[in-house]
C-alpha cells in the first residue's frame, strides 16, 4: 500500500509551496490567477471532466451523485492518463488544484478518490 497523500486545494486559497507535486485539474484556467501563483508541476486537462459534463453539472449540488458516476466513467476510460500522472509525481504527495467555489462538490474530490484507488498495488 502506498503512503502517498493526495490532497486538494482551491486555486484561490493555496497553501504555501511545499513538497507536493502540484497539478491543476480543471479544463479551464482559473479566472484572475497568474500562472506563477499556482507553481504547477502539471496541468492535467485530460483528467478534468469533459466540457459537456462540466457544463451539464454547472455546480448544481443536486446533480452531484450523477456527476460522480459520469465523471468516474470518464476517468476509467482514461486510466492511462491517471497512471501517467501518478508516475510523473514519482512518489511525491499530490496537490490537486481546482477553481470551483463549492468546496464539497467539485471534480477534484472525485479525482482524488479515483487516483487513490489507482495508486494501490495491483491496479
Amino acid at each position: 500500500m502506498t503512503s502517498r497523500k493526495i490532497e486538494i486545494a482551491r486555486a484561490y486559497s493555496l497553501p504555501a509551496s511545499n513538497d507536493h507535486y502540484r497539478v491543476l485539474v480543471d479544463r479551464l484556467w482559473p479566472r484572475g490567477v497568474k500562472k506563477e501563483t499556482l507553481e504547477l508541476d502539471q496541468w492535467a486537462k485530460d483528467l478534468a471532466p469533459s466540457t459537456e459534463l462540466r457544463k451539464w453539472f454547472h455546480q448544481d449540488p443536486t446533480r452531484w451523485e450523477e456527476l460522480v458516476e459520469r465523471y468516474r466513467s470518464e476517468l476509467q476510460g482514461n486510466l492511462a492518463a491517471a497512471k501517467d500522472l501518478l508516475a510523473a509525481a514519482d512518489g511525491r504527495n499530490l496537490l490537486l488544484i481546482y477553481a470551483a467555489k463549492d468546496e464539497t462538490h467539485n471534480n477534484a474530490i472525485v479525482l482524488r478518490d479515483f487516483l487513490g484507488e489507482v495508486d494501490q498495488p495491483g491496479c
